[in-house]
């Protein structure tokens, strides 16, 4: 990476990438769009790297959204083609990506951890969209996620009020996966990387494109009917991993997934 404000680490087939502007609570300034778009391109590319992780630096803030001193100087809106943070409009991405929200989680650090597909946060962690307390709205995919993700009437209110939603009301409301209490939290991110990596990878992969695919079908009935053709599926049934996941089973022994 060119920039770093935004930090990877690949260890055990897990792709770490962290926001690494802590005096400014991990505020994304332009060049820091573009560098995660590297970093998801690279996650995306790399067929050795199976989960991704975002966090953010330091004790205090995962991201607190835009940096607005940065932004102010132009008139522009700099996202790069794969919309905010690199990850918005990222629609095709097949690997699961984590974030770990640790402290402060606003504006667009918020859009950032919709973005993902499981959020894991502390008990420390505050979500919130605050966009029009300021004159802005949340066009980086805030609105329309947290629709879609909790519903209209959840929704609505942290929409049009921008109040602060803290991690156990997160967790009741929906879009948060797993809060975690006292020190434990990089060991509970830990644990669920290594659940996922014990997966067969193209299953973990062809699991969430599929979820995806269904979701834009009219109808459960319709997701339900069109998976056997949908191409995915046609990966899985012509898998090697596909026919060693039951054969290590019958023979009681752990499972050489190929990933293919």
């Amino acid at each position: 990476m060119t920039d770093n404000r935004i930090l990877t680490q690949s260890e055990g087939g897990v792709l770490t990438v962290t926001l690494n502007r802590p005096e400014k609570l991990n505020a994304i300034t332009p060049d820091m769009h573009m560098a995660l778009e590297e970093a998801f391109d690279r996650f995306a590319a790399d067929e050795k790297l199976l989960v991704c992780v975002v966090k953010g630096a330091g004790e205090r803030a995962f991201c607190a959204g835009s940096d607005l001193t940065e932004f102010a100087t132009d008139g522009s809106t700099p996202y790069p083609s794969s919309g905010y943070a690199g990850i918005a409009q990222r629609f095709d991405l097949d690997k699961p990506v984590i974030a770990a929200v640790h402290g402060i989680c606003l504006g667009g650090g918020f859009e950032l951890a919709l973005s993902c597909d499981m959020i894991i946060a502390s008990e420390q962690a505050l979500f919130g969209l605050p966009e029009p307390k300021v004159g802005l709205i949340a066009i980086g995919g805030g609105i329309h996620r947290l629709v879609r993700q909790i519903g209209i009437k959840q929704a609505m209110g942290p929409l049009l009020t921008g109040r602060n939603i803290a991690a156990r009301e997160a967790l009741e409301m929906g879009f948060v996966s797993e809060v975690v209490s006292g020190d434990g939290f990089d060991d509970a991110v830990a644990e669920l990387c290594g659940q996922i990596l014990a997966n067969a990878p193209l299953a973990v992969r062809l699991t969430k494109e599929l979820a995806m695919w269904g979701l834009d079908q009219p109808t459960l009935a319709d997701a339900m009917a069109h998976q056997a053709s949908h191409p995915s599926f046609r990966r899985w049934i012509a898998a090697e991993d596909t026919r060693e996941g039951p054969n290590a089973f019958a023979e009681k022994r752990t499972p050489l997934w190929k990933g293919h």
